[in-house]
């Protein structure tokens, strides 16, 4: 029996248990930041409890330091290269990494995988670390694929098939570019790697403030519908794709 599970907080935040670890990936467990508001139930003080935390990108929507600062000191995190010195002041174990890099941490192995991205921490920063994804796997082979925030460009012919597939679909504002994924070009990617389940994640849970009555059909498109358009497109796939609620604990066997 597989001890693999999963809990989606929101946006790309999601705890999977394998082994016995928790893995907690880009945490961002506050209600509002910059400009933007969450339209999902807050996570609770649990969302915090981690063995292990993977930061995929430098985006303030991935790499969030006061979510970081709710982590249990000592706590080994994974962040990109060149990036180990925005948690100065934090008490986690750092551990810089690029793509190809191969980490025993926490009982687990995380091989680290390059990603289609903005390499920047926003659009005006000149503050450069590569994009990041990255494939985990357990002792008792349990494995889970989180790739970032990435673009349909992304080449994961060299990534191992998995239990678990944590994948984009959508985004938090008006419009989705060409460095993120669609629900059918989720699809896509999450078959080219190998699946038995895929969640979709990064969608439904920020929104700009005072956008909430502007573009309602298309804040439908982008925001409120693209987990179910992704579990529509994967129908008939050699997967399943499991629409998993806010805060829920899902176990996957």
């Amino acid at each position: 029996m597989t001890t693999l599970s999963v809990t989606w907080w929101g946006h790309s935040t999601s705890t999977v248990e394998l082994g016995g670890v928790r893995v907690l990936t880009d945490p961002v467990l506050v209600n509002r930041f910059v400009h933007l508001s969450r339209r999902s139930p807050a996570p609770g003080p649990s969302a915090a409890l981690a063995d292990l935390v993977l930061i995929s990108h430098l985006h303030l929507d991935h790499f969030h330091l006061p979510s970081l600062r709710r982590i249990r000191p000592g706590t080994p995190i994974v962040v990109p290269g060149a990036s180990s010195d925005l948690l100065t002041g934090l008490d986690l174990d750092v551990h810089e990494v690029l793509p190809g890099d191969v980490l025993d941490i926490a009982g687990l192995q995380v091989q680290v995988l390059e990603a289609d991205h903005p390499a920047t921490r926003h659009r005006w920063s000149r503050r450069v670390s590569p994009p990041l994804g990255f494939r985990v796997s357990a002792p008792g082979n349990e494995s889970f694929w989180f790739p970032g925030d990435t673009g349909p460009r992304t080449d994961v012919s060299h990534v191992a098939p998995v239990d678990l597939a944590l994948v984009p679909v959508g985004g938090w504002g008006p419009t989705l570019g060409d460095d993120h994924v669609d629900p059918v070009q989720a699809t896509d990617l999450v078959m080219q790697v190998g699946a038995r389940w895929a969640v979709p994640v990064h969608w439904g849970t920020f929104w700009p403030v005072g956008m909430g009555r502007i573009g309602a059909a298309t804040r439908q498109h982008l925001f409120e519908t693209p987990g179910q358009r992704f579990v529509d497109a994967a129908e008939g796939a050699p997967f399943r794709a499991v629409l998993a609620p806010h805060g829920a604990r899902v176990a996957l066997d």
